[in-house]
């Protein structure tokens, strides 16, 4: 990491917070709301459109690895390849939110996504191994680090989360998708010129320094990465099956569809404004029991929601908050645990962080392809008349099985060794 002496730490993770920020942006509307844009505005089935997502998301998670052993291995300087993963970005944005495909819907929403989580995979390994460089360079804590970082992109989530619907307004529903696009990509060209100068000019070399950068099997051979590893699948799979089920819960369990919204909006807000605090707590304490502490609220919370039924919305409300802030810790802390035993160990982050983001995605994965089964075999039907053991069943997969999981992955890191010191 590129750092001129004259450049305050804090105006450095201003601009690395805010590069955050605009990667982050482009996340809720490709995630959430491409399904239904491309089966009600370009006339695909819920099949075939669930196909090439599935099909989409299967690469995105299993290229990760191999994007972060190109990104430790490449000859190419980083600075030129955050350009470049950055125009690519920016093109399949442009692509996918286009108001009309220039030819099959189906090829072009694959040809879109191929570039759009090509280039999102590429720029989110290289932010968090940046955080190593920065580490190494100014002395900054780790979880310091990661609390910047964390928050800039719970922020930039939120925003995305309410500029669709804004731009709806403004610019007519047409055109919402088309107007955010390249608002999006305005953004990115604005922090990626800002965070420029701060990328390594010469050949890459993405391990600590004075350090051999090691491949996969190194990092696999470590014992702290492998536990800090299977955490982050277990920890990640409570937030993927909740995330997953969050519209059926508040739609089908607690019969408030309107106010899936504004919970949603509230859960990231407090997920984004307890990033830093956290940081500050893992300065004090230590990171690892900053992270036993957010996984307890995590299972206290979600054994509240299991209580949860009709018209309770207005106390899902609380446990929205307090979940976000729960989220915080995860988002925020284990990345940093797993950035310091790399500085440590003198392993690569573009190889480590490209496995990391593969568990996180996998994650996600497995928890739909399990959550949903289940559900179905339950006998739920989302927007149905349902029989009070679906709802239950509802209820104890939203809430119940992420409790018992959060649970496991507490107990496995409690029973890691991690030294206390937190920088």
């Amino acid at each position: 990491m590129t750092v001129p002496n004259n450049v305050s730490d804090r105006s450095l993770l201003g601009r690395y917070a805010v590069f955050g920020a605009a990667l982050a942006f482009a996340g809720p509307p490709i995630y959430i709301h491409t399904p239904a844009l491309y089966a009600e505005n370009h006339a695909m089935s819920l099949a075939a459109v669930g196909g090439v997502l599935l099909g989409l998301r299967m690469l995105d998670f299993i290229q990760d690895p191999l994007l972060g052993w190109f990104i430790a291995r490449t000859r190419i300087a980083q600075r030129w390849l955050s350009a470049g993963f950055g125009l690519l970005l920016a093109i399949g944005a442009l692509l996918l939110f286009a108001p009309e495909p220039l030819f099959d819907a189906r090829w072009w929403l694959a040809m879109s996504l191929v570039l759009v989580f090509t280039g999102f995979s590429a720029l989110q390994i290289m932010v968090y191994s940046a955080g190593v460089g920065i580490a190494a360079a100014r002395g900054i804590g780790h979880p310091a680090i990661a609390g910047w970082r964390e928050a800039g992109i719970l922020i930039g989530v939120s925003a995305a989360c309410v500029a669709p619907a804004l731009f709806a307004v403004v610019a007519g529903t047409a055109w919402a998708y088309t107007a955010f696009a390249l608002l999006f990509c305005v953004l990115l060209a604005v922090a990626g010129w800002r965070m420029f100068p701060f990328w390594p000019a010469g050949l890459n070399t993405s391990a600590a320094p004075g350090a051999e950068p090691g491949g996969f099997w190194s990092l696999l051979a470590d014992t702290g990465i492998r536990r800090l590893l299977v955490i982050g699948l277990i920890n990640a799979l409570p937030t993927g099956i909740t995330a997953t089920l969050f519209l059926f819960f508040v739609q089908d369990r607690l019969n408030a569809p309107e106010h899936t919204g504004p919970a949603l909006l509230l859960f990231f807000l407090a997920a984004a404004a307890a990033a830093p605090l956290w940081a500050r707590i893992a300065v004090r304490t230590g990171a690892k029991p900053a992270m036993l502490a957010g996984m307890a609220l995590s299972i206290a919370v979600f054994a509240v929601a299991l209580t949860l039924g009709s018209g309770d919305w207005a106390a899902f409300y609380l446990i929205s908050a307090i979940s976000g802030a729960a989220v915080g810790a995860d988002m925020t802390l284990l990345p940093a645990m797993l950035s310091r035993r790399l500085a440590e160990a003198g392993h690569s982050p573009g190889h480590a962080f490209g496995l990391w983001g593969f568990v996180n995605k996998f994650s996600l994965a497995l928890a739909a392809g399990l959550a949903l089964p289940a559900l179905d075999a339950a006998g739920f039907v989302p927007g149905g008349q349902n029989q009070p053991d679906a709802l239950n069943a509802l209820s104890l997969a939203y809430a119940g099985i992420p409790c018992a999981l959060k649970a496991i992955a507490a107990l496995i890191l409690l029973l890691t060794p991690i030294q206390a010191r937190t920088p």
